[in-house]
């Protein structure tokens, strides 16, 4: 596949001082985060995709539904469309913070993601307590170390439309996920130094 990014520029936002991709994408240090990322299907296999920006592609899982375009809470689809980043969160207490443009907040233990379409809170994060359900981003696997938080759903946010869609890490087998995007760990880290706020992320 090549590599994403290369690393440089100890201090500085972005980690491409010698970057391989495109020219369109080719940088100096202090430049501006990617315009888009391209996630489409595998061939011959909806679970799984490529994730295309510039000129690099790696290996990404997708949900077990696929890419769907009428997502709905619990049909296991990755949402088509486009979107972008909101903000990363992140295992402060395993990693240390990545290089990114987008806003980023270290991971508590009572956080968690309401998936209940008839909650106010609905995919929105929220405080976890006792006798409250939600989707807890503190997990004991490495699955949400970090996780890329998009815009699906959000404005406005529609009761059964889908919820806690995000970019975060696969596991070992690349095993389809519930309606996100999943990644390895080094894939993730080269992409959030190219992320920002404005960066489009066009699925299907």
């Amino acid at each position: 596949m090549g590599h994403f990014w290369s690393a440089g520029c100890h201090g500085d936002p972005v980690l491409n001082k010698n970057q391989t991709i495109s020219d369109a994408y080719r940088t100096t240090c202090g430049d501006r985060p990617l315009s888009a990322i391209r996630i489409r299907a595998a061939a011959g296999d909806r679970r799984r995709g490529w994730l295309t920006a510039g000129a690099q592609t790696i290996p990404v899982a997708l949900g077990r539904g696929g890419i769907l375009a009428n997502k709905r809470e619990g049909d296991g689809g990755t949402p088509r469309g486009t979107f972008q980043p909101r903000r990363l969160w992140w295992r402060a207490d395993r990693h240390p913070r990545p290089q990114t443009f987008l806003p980023v907040r270290a991971i508590r233990p009572e956080d968690a993601w309401c998936e209940d379409p008839t909650s106010r809170h609905y995919n929105q994060p929220m405080r976890l307590e006792r006798g409250r359900g939600g989707d807890r981003l503190t997990r004991n696997d490495q699955l949400y170390d970090f996780i890329v938080e998009i815009d699906h759903n959000s404005r406005p946010r529609i009761a059964g439309r889908g919820s806690a869609v995000f970019l975060h890490l696969a596991r070992e087998n690349f095993a389809p996920t519930a309606g996100c995007v999943s990644m390895t760990r080094s894939a993730m880290l080269r992409l959030l130094a190219r992320l920002g706020p404005q960066t489009r992320i066009v699925i299907g």
